[in-house]
């Protein structure tokens, strides 16, 4: 039985990406240095947590994981909302979609995190 997802991103570095996850909520409660940057970041906001590492983090720890027949690249990630009004994005964030109501029930707002990873927060109808 899986007991918990959490998405770990891969990026180039760590510290343009915290301005868009603390704005709608997310703390940090995990850092892990790399050098003079972070390598490694847990993000949490109640039950949901997201994780960031460096491409150089990830070549120091297990370079296998970066191996394959496809280049890691961009990702997206869908967060469920309690109010997407209530959701403040930082200024400087690449807003892809304002805002869009879908086919299966959602309200949505699509930004672009600084790493190039796309990021849907919607509310979804009760």
């Amino acid at each position: 039985m899986i007991k918990k997802l959490t998405p770990v991103l891969i990026v180039d570095a760590i510290e343009p990406v915290l301005p868009l996850w603390e704005s709608i909520g997310f703390q940090r409660t995990a850092e892990v240095p790399h050098g003079e940057r972070l390598g490694f970041v847990i993000l949490q906001s109640g039950s949901a947590e997201v994780m960031y590492q460096t491409f150089d983090s990830v070549r120091a720890d297990e370079p296998k994981s970066l191996e394959g027949p496809r280049a890691i690249g961009a990702s997206s990630v869908f967060v469920e909302v309690d109010k997407l009004d209530a959701m403040k994005v930082p200024p400087g964030t690449d807003i892809i979609v304002e805002r869009r109501k879908t086919f299966y029930g959602s309200t949505e707002m699509i930004v672009r995190d600084a790493a190039g990873n796309v990021v849907v927060l919607a509310e979804m109808e009760k």
